[in-house]
């Protein structure tokens, strides 16, 4: 089984990062490629770089469909470009957000998401209303934290993440945390140690899921809205994607 990981930000040492979570989870036999789009914002904070992210996310997926890939992952918490990825291919796809919210209703009736920064905390509202997720989450709250600080001064970010899910283990009445970053992906023992409760991070979430799809065969329906893309010709700088 070949399972595609794609960090839709340019910061190389997060998706080693993000590329060594998957790996220590995926089953004996599964390949893990960790990649990431060789144009696009270094960081994931605003829907403008959503916007933009996506169409890496796009090229990633064709160059998985040229080389053969079982399953792709979006390892960004805003799931960018989940939909029209899912137009690019049969094989399953899936965002890191929606397997993380998934996982942790099926171990806890309330969760809540502790995430980077407040602006980005309301993407993963909206993700919660689309998703049929919102009333299983209590809050979704911030470190007001900036995606590379997990990079660049990681101990601090650590307990910065730490404490605002102390506040909501207190607060929330909650069985759960759910970490709203994929850069975070290498700090679910140790938070979960620090709080004491299941904590769900959206990497290992999405690759456990993404095996589980594959092994069932079940592929991304051509049926309906997710089939591909009519063809057309593209101009400019996206005339790559003609057909």
């Amino acid at each position: 089984m070949r399972l595609r990981i794609i960090n839709p930000n340019t910061t190389a040492s997060m998706t080693d990062k993000i590329g060594a979570a998957a790996l220590a989870v995926a089953r004996p036999g599964t390949e893990i490629i960790a990649v990431n789009p060789a144009s696009g914002p270094v960081s994931i904070e605003s829907h403008f770089d959503e916007a933009i992210a996506a169409v890496g996310v796009c090229d990633e997926v064709r160059a998985g469909e040229a080389t053969g890939t079982d399953a792709y992952v979006i390892a960004c918490f805003g799931d960018p470009g989940l939909y029209a990825a899912r137009e690019l291919t049969r094989a399953p796809v899936i965002g890191i957000a929606e397997a993380a919210f998934h996982m942790a209703s099926l171990i806890a009736t309330r969760f809540s998401v502790v995430t980077t920064l407040g602006r980005t905390g309301i993407v993963a509202e909206r993700l919660l209303h689309e998703y049929g997720m919102a009333n299983r989450c209590r809050r979704v709250r911030a470190a007001e934290i900036p995606v590379l600080a997990l990079e660049r001064n990681p101990q601090a970010a650590f307990e910065l993440i730490v404490e605002e899910a102390l506040r909501a283990r207190r607060e929330d009445g909650i069985g759960a945390i759910v970490l709203g970053c994929g850069g975070m992906a290498d700090l679910t023992e140790q938070i979960a140690q620090a709080v004491g409760l299941p904590v769900i991070e959206g990497v290992t979430a999405a690759v456990a899921l993404a095996e589980s799809l594959v092994t069932l065969k079940l592929q991304t329906s051509k049926h309906g809205d997710l089939d591909f893309p009519p063809a057309k010709p593209f101009s400019g700088d996206f005339a790559r994607y003609s057909r």
